[in-house]
């Protein structure tokens, strides 16, 4: 992902100036991604598994079972986002060190050439995701989203498509603006490394929140949230002042607020205090077959087993027709 975050430098990468400016961005990149949402009415059905028909099932069958995950129907957002993950990962999305997929099985091998980035942060397994979409469905969307007065009157009349496209923008947003945190927090151990090497030893989950915390940073967040939900909302036309009143305007600034003041800023606390915890363990060896899974299409999977599988029969076959001496 392009940024202003340059994941080739360490020192770059690791500037505390440097990661703010980028969850400044982000701020700008979510609050238009919302704009883009609220226009549409919440469409629960593509959340639901099974209530929107899904023909092409390669995500269902068993090549699930291979990645850790059993076989289970997936709703029609998230069976889009695993195939735009699967998209995403051919173009090198997920070599990147601030993105974490939500469907890590989906993830193919790159096309292009691999960028070789430096490891900045520690081996560590802080994913947060299914908490972020499973708020964003539940809470944010109803509090922001457009009510017509109709409720879902299903596929032929809803705009399903549109409305997933800008839920999987929002949702891969939030993921980098919490995961964000794991920079962060590394930054302030190398810059107090014994003072986080004492809590850390001592499994210190609420020292290390209070050495991580800045209680006016985050009001200060909370004060540009409104503003910016409040400016990009407005109505601009080109010989008249801008529209200010909150009836008109294009996204609820309180929805906005409390996203990131009781969700956005807890769990980013929560993903620095877990990255820290894992600090100082010794990187784990990765099993073989963890690139298979990251490296591999689903139908490369299951051409890998089926011809397995083919091959032991065969010899297994073969085996049992050899003359025996009696």
């Amino acid at each position: 992902m392009d940024s202003s975050i340059d994941f080739s430098d360490p020192s770059h990468a690791l500037d505390l100036g440097r990661i703010r400016e980028q969850l400044i961005r982000l701020e700008d990149t979510i609050t238009f991604h919302l704009i883009e949402r609220a226009q549409f009415p919440l469409n629960k059905s593509i959340y639901e598994p099974g209530a929107v028909q899904i023909r092409d099932t390669s995500l269902s069958w068993p090549v699930g079972l291979l990645c850790g995950k059993r076989h289970r129907q997936y709703s029609f957002m998230d069976w889009y986002l695993s195939q735009q993950e699967a998209l995403q990962s051919r173009i090198r999305r997920f070599e990147s060190p601030d993105e974490n997929p939500f469907f890590p099985e989906a993830v193919q091998k790159p096309i292009l050439k691999p960028l070789n980035y430096p490891h900045v942060l520690h081996p560590n397994d802080v994913v947060v995701n299914d908490r972020i979409k499973t708020y964003y469905v539940e809470t944010l969307l109803p509090a922001v989203c457009a009510d017509f007065g109709h409720g879902d009157r299903g596929e032929t009349q809803e705009n399903y498509g549109s409305s997933a496209t800008c839920d999987i923008a929002v949702l891969q947003a939030l993921s980098r603006r919490i995961h964000f945190g794991k920079f962060v927090a590394e930054s302030k151990f190398r810059s107090e490394r014994a003072k986080f090497t004492a809590l850390i030893e001592a499994e210190d989950r609420e020292g290390l929140g209070e050495a991580i915390v800045n209680k006016k940073v985050e009001q200060t967040i909370l004060q540009r949230m409104r503003r910016k939900v409040e400016t990009f909302g407005q109505e601009v036309s080109a010989d008249g002042p801008a529209t200010a009143a909150p009836s008109a305007n294009k996204l609820n600034a309180e929805a906005v607020v409390a996203l990131y003041e009781e969700f956005v800023i807890p769990l980013t606390k929560d993903v620095e205090v877990e990255y820290l915890m894992q600090r100082l363990l010794p990187p784990t060896p990765t099993p073989w077959y963890a690139s298979l899974r990251k490296s591999s299409a689903p139908e490369t999977l299951l051409w890998a087993v089926t011809v397995g599988g083919a091959a032991a029969t065969a010899a297994a076959a073969a085996l049992w027709w050899i003359p025996r001496k009696h």
